[in-house]
């Protein structure tokens, strides 16, 4: 029986109180998965030492236990990195662990192509109709969006980057409207900033995509649309090679979107960076 399944066999007998925990728990294991003790007591209303007696209740040692058992019902990724490393570094100068580490990057690129390529013209038509769009994307993320919005802007002048430097994401929120859209990427364990990005974008009417390893991800199940990504590895850290190539297929879609405007804005972006000295040299045009 899963943690939700217990839960609700036994709600009924729960004290009041005891039952208002496990309520929340219940309706939102996003919320579970992603924040904080703090932030869930400061989300239901309700004491974190009522959250620490119910999962005791229900035999975990404490709250973490019992938030890696609803990431596990979900299908998440609960593996700590430092235990990844610890086995990692106990196999020692295996000759395999490279011939493993790029076998699993191909078995990436593979299932990331299965389980998206249906979708990216919808969503790369989604952005094109957007007023604007935003990517958000935090810590190990960042090289994700970053590609992303570096590439859109070569040619599209309304995208914007949500990265919260210097603690400014609230900042970087403000300019989110209805008639938006927002790219949000994030893999197990996922980014808080992430979550909450997707929460102010729904608020506000903005369209919600997903850069994400499941459909059970908070942001999955917050989105209008998932672009889903494999980051299998053997590696302590799970690998974002699949979903940076995920943004340069998006990026291929995109330019085909934007047709010859789009062409030639991408065009006169390249001549000025080549202006400015961005570049050490320019690349020799190919004759047809």
């Amino acid at each position: 029986m899963n943690v939700k399944d217990a839960i609700l066999a036994r709600f009924t007998a729960l004290p009041p109180r005891m039952q208002e925990a496990a309520r929340f728990v219940l309706d939102h294991p996003n919320e579970v998965v992603v924040l904080s003790m703090r932030g869930i007591a400061e989300r239901s209303g309700i004491q974190p030492a009522t959250f620490v007696r119910l999962a005791r209740l229900f035999g975990y040692s404490g709250w973490p236990e019992l938030k890696v058992a609803f990431a596990a019902d979900m299908g998440l990724q609960t593996a700590q990195y430092g235990q990844r490393a610890k086995d990692l570094a106990m196999r020692g100068a295996d000759a395999r662990l490279l011939g493993e580490f790029f076998a699993a990057q191909h078995e990436n690129l593979d299932a990331t192509e299965a389980k998206c390529s249906s979708a990216l013209k919808d969503v790369a038509t989604a952005l094109t109709r957007a007023r604007t769009v935003h990517v958000a994307g935090f810590r190990a993320s960042l090289p994700i969006t970053y590609s992303l919005a570096y590439g859109y802007r070569l040619f599209r002048n309304s995208v914007q980057l949500i990265d919260g430097n210097g603690g400014g994401i609230e900042m970087q929120l403000r300019l989110v409207e209805a008639k938006d859209a927002v790219v949000v990427a994030s893999f197990a364990p996922y980014s808080r900033e992430a979550a909450f990005v997707v929460e102010t974008a729904k608020r506000v009417g903005a369209r919600v995509i997903a850069l994400t390893d499941s459909q059970a991800s908070p942001l999955a199940l917050g989105a209008d649309e998932s672009l889903l990504f494999a980051a299998g590895s053997p590696s302590f850290f799970p690998s974002v090679a699949a979903a940076v190539a995920l943004t340069e297929a998006l990026l291929e879609l995109l330019v085909v979107e934007a047709g010859a405007m789009g062409v030639k804005k991408l065009e006169a972006s390249e001549s000025q960076l080549f202006e400015a000295g961005a570049y050490l040299q320019r690349p020799q045009r190919r004759h047809s």
